[in-house]
């Protein structure tokens, strides 16, 4: 079993700052990062000591500048003092990620999976954590915890939760105490499209030039996920960005499953979405009008989370091949009237795509235990 005890992380509020300013702007000196924080030097020079003892920022050696003829070493962020897990459930098959403190993937791993049942998927991620921690000789010192993303939202306390179809065993299911109890670890769990914006938050282009941003993530189904001032926005009952519910089910849902649906419609044998990539180059008239029609549905959807939230970008992700959200960010340019002169957000399509899910799963936990909320 990978479980056991982990030690957590027990850090001030400065300590916090400290670290989310090197994350938003890379290496600083510590005069500068105290001049940005408002400390004094010896407070920065102290705080930033105990972080360099855990691992969790370092000095940037070769990235030394000089003033008045005396370096001054930059510190930037480490990944060597922590590390997290992230795993979830893809329609046959399971995927599991662990990513270090500065957000590198240390190794991700995929096995044919089937069970509906919760206690199986914890069964199944224990065993390959534990294999996966062996082989890079990692420590459960340093182990953070696990998070897992659920495709279905919240309707109850323990993270009960309704789920999509192929996951009825989930639904409902107290899943803290589930997985808890199975894999012995901090657990966070997270709905998927959350997780995934949280995941292309974490990305440098975005990380350093916004503050909030608005994701709609196209998967089997559709849901949307939001990043408010650097912190995950979940909302009063934990369902921000549950967008799927302004698209009841339909034939002409924009999802992943509306695109099979659309391409066996047309006498096009697909099984599921892996299935995509193959095709494109087949069939691109119809790839074509499917983005044109999906982006016209979306729409209205960027301009209301654009009145509400005022974001900086706009990511387009899914669990889809890179050219069809890199397609439908490109319809979606130009949503909006030319005569409203108010700044509008940038519209990105994922660099990410579908390991976005996975990768905002083990970001969590780490996450979770820097946020200063």
């Amino acid at each position: 079993m990978f479980g056991g005890r982990q030690r957590g992380l027990s850090l001030s509020e400065l300590q916090k700052r400290m670290i989310w300013h090197l994350r938003v702007y890379g290496p600083t000196a510590r005069s500068q990062l105290a001049a940005a924080l408002g400390q004094s030097n010896a407070a920065i020079t102290r705080f930033s000591r105990e972080l360099i003892n855990l691992g969790l920022i370092r000095e940037e050696e070769g990235l030394n500048a000089r003033i008045k003829g005396r370096p001054m070493v930059p510190l930037g962020i480490s990944g060597d003092g922590a590390f997290a897990a992230g795993a979830t459930y893809h329609p046959g098959w399971l995927e599991v990620m662990l990513v270090d403190f500065a957000g590198t993937v240390l190794a991700q791993d995929s096995l044919p999976f089937e069970s509906k049942s919760p206690r199986d998927f914890a069964l199944a991620v224990d065993e390959r954590l534990t294999v996966l921690a062996a082989r890079l000789g990692l420590t459960q010192r340093r182990f953070l915890g696990l998070g897992v993303a659920v495709p279905g939202y919240l309707v109850g306390a323990e993270e009960r939760r309704a789920v999509v179809p192929w996951l009825g065993g989930w639904r409902n299911q107290p899943l803290i105490p589930l997985f808890s109890d199975i894999l012995d670890m901090p657990i966070w769990i997270e709905n998927d499209a959350t997780a995934a914006a949280l995941a292309e938050y974490y990305q440098e282009r975005i990380l350093r030039n916004h503050r909030t941003i608005l994701m709609l993530f196209l998967g089997h189904g559709l849901g949307g996920g939001i990043v408010a001032e650097r912190e995950l926005y979940r909302g009063e009952y934990g369902n921000a960005g549950e967008i799927g519910r302004l698209f009841p089910l339909s034939p002409q849902r924009p999802s992943g499953i509306d695109l099979i649906g659309t391409l066996r419609g047309h006498g096009i044998a697909i099984k599921d979405l892996s299935g995509l990539q193959s095709l494109l180059l087949l069939h691109p008239a119809l790839f074509e009008q499917w983005m044109d029609r999906v982006a016209r549905q979306l729409a209205p959807v960027v301009a209301g989370g654009t009145a509400w939230l005022d974001p900086g970008a706009i990511v387009i992700s899914g669990a889809l091949p890179p050219a069809l959200p890199a397609g439908i960010a490109a319809r979606l340019q130009d949503w909006e009237r030319n005569d409203y002169a108010a700044p509008r957000p940038q519209i990105i399509a994922s660099e990410l795509c579908s390991s976005a899910v996975c990768l905002g799963a083990g970001l969590v936990p780490i996450h979770a235990q820097t946020s200063r909320r």
